[in-house]
């Protein structure tokens, strides 16, 4: 298993994991399951739910969410959950999307230093990543903190601009040559990279990185 190191960068091709190695968010998939399992969690949830639908508060409604369906663990015992439901997942026929891990592979193949730089937590990614034949390849994700009663301050959200400060805390300066991604949350990451690639994009959503990228861009359906 693979993590980020210090080397000198050349060839640097970055890849997020949700939308363009798999299909859909990996990590509401495990709370999903999770909370199927638990209908005391269930219930402290259910309230919180329609606050989702609220632009304004969707980021602390999710955070809350979060902390409520993981009450009670701790990182021992969400490491351990993690693991086996992202081993799962990957061997899951409709998950994976195959053009985008071939592609991967030709980076790797070619050279280059491929990392995948996801908000995804680390644990659930790196089981994934693992269950993909992908051990190698190096991982920036979200972290979370452990409290007393679960999920405690202190988590790292590795998320749209912070993405970026990440990679250069690991020593991966821009410009990188190609940036893959599927949201347009990544368009800090996206913009500095010299081939930036949109991954099944919506109709709305390419004509916004197109504006804000211009002729770096190019749109992939696979």
């Amino acid at each position: 298993m693979s993590e980020p190191s210090e080397a000198a960068v050349t060839g640097v091709a970055l890849f997020d994991l949700d939308g363009v190695l798999v299909r859909g968010d990996t990590f509401t998939r495990l709370l999903r399951r999770h909370l199927s399992q638990s209908p005391w969690r269930t219930a402290l949830v259910v309230p919180v739910t329609p606050l989702l639908a609220v632009r304004p508060l969707r980021p602390a409604a999710a955070r809350m969410i979060m902390r409520l369906a993981l009450l009670g663990f701790d990182a021992p015992r969400f490491r351990a959950r993690a693991q086996a439901f992202g081993r799962d997942l990957a061997v899951d026929g409709g998950v994976a999307i195959p053009e985008a891990v071939a592609t991967l592979r030709r980076h790797a193949g070619a050279g280059d230093r491929v990392v995948v730089v996801t908000a995804c937590e680390h644990d659930l990614a790196r089981a994934v990543l693992d269950g993909l034949g992908l051990g190698e390849v190096e991982l920036i994700s979200s972290r979370l903190s452990w409290g007393r009663f679960g999920v405690g301050r202190g988590s790292l959200h590795n998320y749209g601009s912070r993405k970026p400060r990440q990679l250069a805390a690991y020593g991966i300066e821009p410009p990188w040559e190609h940036a893959y991604s599927d949201s347009l949350a990544d368009l800090p990451m996206l913009a500095a990279a010299n081939q930036a690639i949109l991954v099944n994009p919506a109709g709305r959503v390419a004509w916004r990185a197109q504006r804000a990228l211009g002729g770096r861009l190019r749109i992939v359906h696979w």
